[in-house]
């Protein structure tokens, strides 16, 4: 693995409750770091990061639910893709409705991912292919805006009701797009209790990692019509509102 390099220290400065975990995708046994000792789903993996506070890796014998099939480590089950699983949890109201998801969950190629490396950023030591973050609403808002801020690009969240490890990993990785989602809306991290309700996960993949931290530091973080209440905002919205239309005319 290529030691970490990327200056993520700006992260800290938002005081996550929860650390932000960078994830590693590999192909090749990494050296220095344990294997997890136990089996867990894969969208707890960065529960577990979070709580261990030390790295550590796992492989398809330490994921027990459909974490492994989305990262290409093993075969998509028949029975799942016929859509059984949605109907028989009453997820859907038809296997036929389960069936539609599987043309769109993201997958990695089979046997091109072997291992899976998980840290805090505390004790980080490679470069990470996701950082992941685990926000209050204010503070997505930062970050997605330091996302959009040079760019004008819209906030996307996607997901499906069942797989959101597919989206909290797998999606990122390999469209190169930022992705949130709510803790609380996905049912396997539901009932297997993985994360408090109300949180928004982001997951930002490593070619745009740059751009965001550069926006960070440019960028004021709380804005003036944020701090200064709801009147003194409607008086700057008038001013601003003025201001512009003066430029507007006789350009």
């Amino acid at each position: 693995m290529r030691p970490l390099s990327t200056d993520l220290s700006v992260f800290k400065r938002l005081e996550f409750t929860y650390p932000p975990v960078g994830v590693k995708f590999l192909f090749k046994r990494p050296e220095g770091i344990e294997q997890l000792d136990k089996t867990l789903p894969f969208c707890q993996m960065v529960r577990e990061a979070q709580e261990r506070r030390r790295p550590f890796y796992f492989t398809k014998e330490n994921e027990d639910c459909f974490g492994a099939m989305v990262l290409g480590m093993v075969d998509t089950p028949v029975f799942a893709e016929a859509g059984l699983l949605g109907e028989k949890f009453e997820i859907f109201e038809e296997a036929r409705a389960n069936k539609r998801i599987y043309q769109y969950i993201p997958k990695l190629p089979k046997g091109t991912v072997n291992y899976v490396a998980l840290s805090v950023l505390e004790d980080l030591v490679f470069e990470p292919d996701l950082l992941i973050l685990m926000a209050t609403p204010s503070q997505a808002e930062v970050v997605l805006r330091a996302m959009s801020y040079s760019t004008g690009e819209p906030w996307e969240s996607k997901k499906t009701p069942v797989l959101g490890c597919a989206w909290m990993y797998i999606y990122p990785y390999v469209s190169g797009k930022v992705n949130h989602i709510v803790t609380g809306m996905s049912f396997g991290m539901n009932a297997k209790q993985v994360f408090p309700e109300g949180w928004i996960l982001i997951s930002i993949p490593w070619d745009r990692l740059g751009e965001i931290i550069l926006n960070l530091g440019k960028m004021k973080w709380v804005l003036p019509s944020y701090a200064e209440g709801r009147e003194k905002f409607y008086e700057r919205k008038g001013r601003v509102i003025e201001e512009c239309i003066k430029e507007s005319q006789g350009p």
